[in-house]
């Protein structure tokens, strides 16, 4: 099946035209600043063709019509009529406590993604403009949701409850959700496939590290407990969120500083992480070249980004009563073997010990022969599952 992926931000959208029976992208992309000025789409085909079109993009559903427009190009497209897209799978950010699987898109479905805006503020918004778009104009093509959240839907009580009364989460539905759970479940599967064992066997730690970072403990397949929580702010130090802190911190500082909700939010989210406490950037490649020049608070934000995860890999080990891989994912995980080096360091208690140079050399399984655990480093594709799912779910619908 050739299905279209759509992962719909609030000022772009990053698409995929998957053949899921060949794994390929036929094409891919990106729209950006829709509705502002300078709006442009980068579109690239499998054979390494691209092309960048700048243009009045007021919204998102001109700006899918952008994304038809250039798929069905003569010089640049890989369909003939828009009937070629056989099925449209969106990245949804937030499926509450309704989706623990994803599901074909139906007028219901997105009244509960309405339902579930207060969750989602920044992110179910713009997922739903995204499937509205495909709704006018692609009227007759099925649409099927993707949640971040429904790979971490089955965690027990004891990982998904909060400290706090507990009529407060039957009233708000307040507890952890979990988040970048498509590319959790992506990369066990690849461990596990590369260990030629049965998922449902192992004890995983997947650590999916970016701008955004989580991490997941997956106990025979299933996640039992993820460090993203109520919001993706909870956790890992990133690169402009805070990760844990004390949560009366939060109250002292808006005393001491006069911020309101949406400023102490802002500061949380935009303002702390790496670029906080480095001073330099959110970005680990300019954080460890400040950290070869020996700038003290690039060196502070470095250590702490890899205590933390250190820490993790320690308590969910401890939760799943053993480890038998551990994976690293997303653009710091994939590229930045000081990262994973350090993590790993000092760890040959747990089972875990890294070969340098094939760590070094950015090979896929970067653990010693002598390790008990395997470490991998595994390149994640989220718009491939998201485009398997959406086939599977098409499928069993028609038939």
């Amino acid at each position: 099946m050739k299905v279209l992926v759509l992962n719909c931000g609030s000022s772009s959208i990053k698409y995929q035209f998957i053949d899921t029976e060949s794994a390929a992208a036929l094409a891919k992309g990106m729209v950006e600043r829709i509705g502002m000025t300078g709006a442009v789409l980068s579109h690239t085909r499998y054979d390494g063709d691209s092309i960048k079109i700048a243009g009045e993009i007021l919204d998102h559903k001109m700006a899918v019509e952008y994304v038809l427009g250039v798929m069905l190009s003569k010089n640049h497209g890989v369909i003939d009529e828009k009937e070629d897209i056989e099925a449209v799978g969106h990245r949804v950010v937030h499926g509450g406590e309704t989706f623990s699987a994803s599901v074909l898109i139906t007028d219901d479905v997105v009244k509960v993604l309405q339902d579930n805006i207060e969750l989602a503020p920044l992110h179910n918004p713009p997922n739903i403009k995204g499937i509205q778009a495909v709704t006018r104009l692609l009227p007759d093509t099925p649409q099927v949701g993707v949640f971040d959240t429904a790979f971490h839907a089955k965690m027990p009580p004891k990982s998904y409850l909060y400290g706090i009364p507990y009529e407060l989460y039957k009233k708000y539905k307040i507890r952890r959700y979990g988040f970048h759970g498509t590319s959790h479940l992506y990369v066990s599967q690849q461990a596990a496939e590369k260990m030629g064992k049965v998922i449902t066997d192992l004890k995983i730690i997947t650590a999916h590290l970016g701008n955004g970072c989580s991490m997941a403990a997956i106990k025979n397949g299933q996640s039992i407990d993820t460090t993203m929580g109520f919001t993706p702010l909870e956790g890992l130090l990133m690169g402009t969120r805070s990760g844990d802190l004390d949560p009366s911190l939060i109250l002292y500082i808006m005393g001491k500083e006069g911020l309101s909700l949406h400023e102490a939010s802002t500061m949380l989210n935009k303002h702390s992480g790496l670029i906080g406490l480095s001073g330099e950037s959110s970005d680990m490649r300019e954080i460890l070249a400040a950290v070869k020049d020996g700038q003290r608070r690039s060196v502070y934000a470095f250590e702490i980004f890899c205590y933390r995860i250190k820490k993790y890999i320690g308590a969910y080990a401890a939760a799943m009563g053993g480890l038998d891989a551990l994976v690293f994912t997303g653009g710091i995980g994939e590229n930045a073997f000081e990262v994973r080096e350090n993590v790993c360091s000092d760890m040959e208690y747990l089972g875990v010990k890294l070969d340098n140079l094939k760590n070094e050399n950015n090979e896929d399984l970067i653990s010693s022969t002598s390790s008990k655990v395997k470490v991998f480093r595994i390149s994640t594709n989220e718009e491939l599952v998201i485009a398997l799912d959406t086939a599977e779910i098409v499928d069993a619908a028609v038939h």
